[in-house]
């Protein structure tokens, strides 16, 4: 039994008292990782905490290794106070995009890894003949040679986050609705992440574009949003709710390309979204206009310099299928996104806008995403660095309640 002090346990007052200064380190280093180089009196202002709290602080947390003195301000009257900053070595987020399959026919393995700043040290790109060679293979190699080629000891890599064509279903740890071959075997995703031997998350590629878009692109104050994603071969939706992506019970909310357009007992073949404005659609539709491209993407660039018919019967296509998403969710702004909308830049905006106003009576503004990188890859980037400064928060806490 605790030893009690006026009713109360010693043993509660201790625990209290870890927590507290769990709590305190977790809110500091939270301010250190954004914004970041700061003073004692500047975390001092943030935290409300005392000028002793905070020295005892950033002593803890510059002696786990989390903090560094980056430099010293000397625009004040005293002695220069000490800047800090998080380490950017202290813990690393590497993040795969497999992309959709290319004019080449093989999908490329896309990589990157970046600090606990956010900092990108080192990208790769890779073709895969995934008929070949095993999902788990090709993901794990391609972490390992940004290791090689970064200097990166494996055990700072703390999260791999992986964006896939694809719904995950976490229920199962199963990617549905994949194309690519390999990546739907159960048992995959557990068996990366014990390869690895680090946290792996995965997600669907436009989830992640969105990602990208919420911090840094044209939908950043957005209070929600939905993004179509029009890629060279398939369509996806990413539906944001005040900075929360809805991704639905088995993951496969925003699988707009098999919305089917077609009556029950119909006799002509049955159609869907994909078949309407995906990219065998949009190569079809240049040749009927006289527009020429290897690609969908090339095609649509050419038509926003002389073919004006082309893009008219294009967005009049994208409506369709913008329609059923503006009726349903009444987004405060569609972001229209992927290679596709990158090509059409502001012309298939307008056009799209225009075909909306004739198709429904739906409003919701129109943007094109301003996100000229890969918008997949930077936001597996973004979601893999928050899971782990979410991770780093989450050991002081629990390393007080040990």
């Amino acid at each position: 039994m605790p030893i009690t002090t006026e009713g109360v346990s010693v043993t509660r007052l201790a625990g209290s008292s870890k927590l507290l200064r769990a709590m305190n380190e977790s809110a500091a280093l939270a301010h250190l990782l954004d914004p970041g180089m700061l003073t004692r009196a500047d975390l001092r202002e943030l935290t409300a905490l005392s000028t002793p709290t905070i020295s005892e602080v950033l002593r803890r947390l510059t002696e786990a290794g989390l903090v560094n003195v980056v430099g010293h301000n000397s625009g004040r009257p005293g002695p220069n106070a000490e800047i800090y900053d998080a380490n950017p070595d202290a813990a690393f987020a590497a993040a795969v995009s497999v992309r959709d399959i290319g004019p080449s026919g093989a999908p490329s393995v896309v990589a990157a890894l970046c600090d606990l700043t956010g900092a990108v040290r080192g990208q790769i790109e890779s073709r895969v003949d995934f008929l070949t060679t095993d999902p788990q293979t090709a993901l794990v190699d391609a972490v390992a040679q940004l290791r090689s080629e970064t200097g990166t000891p494996p055990e700072r890599i703390r999260h791999v986050q992986i964006g896939v064509a694809g719904s995950y279903d976490p229920g199962t740890q199963t990617i549905r609705h994949v194309d690519v071959p390999g990546f739907g075997r159960p048992g995959l995703v557990p068996q990366i992440a014990a390869a690895l031997g680090t946290e792996v998350g995965v997600d669907n590629d436009v989830n992640l574009a969105a990602v990208a878009e919420r911090k840094r692109g044209v939908a950043r104050d957005a209070e929600g949003f939905a993004l179509l994603w029009l890629g060279q071969e398939g369509l996806g939706l990413a539906i944001d709710i005040a900075g929360t992506l809805l991704r639905g019970a088995r993951g496969g909310a925003g699988e707009i390309g098999y919305m089917p357009l077609y009556a029950p007992g119909a006799q002509h073949r049955k159609h869907d979204l994909q078949d309407l404005f995906g990219g065998a659609a949009i190569l079809e539709l240049g040749r009927e206009n006289g527009v020429e491209g290897r690609t969908p993407a090339e095609v649509v660039r050419a038509a926003t310099i002389g073919a004006p018919e082309f893009c008219t019967d294009l967005a009049d296509r994208i409506a369709i299928g913008l329609a059923a998403v503006i009726a349903v969710l009444d987004p405060y702004l569609v972001v229209l996104a992927g290679p596709i909308a990158q090509a059409g830049g502001e012309t298939l905006r307008s056009a799209v806008t225009a075909a909306m106003r004739r198709a429904a009576p739906l409003e919701s503004p129109i943007a094109v995403t301003t996100i000229d990188d890969d918008a997949v890859l930077l936001g597996a980037l973004d979601a893999g660095l928050t899971a782990v400064r979410e991770a780093l928060i989450a050991a002081i806490r629990e390393g007080y309640h040990a």
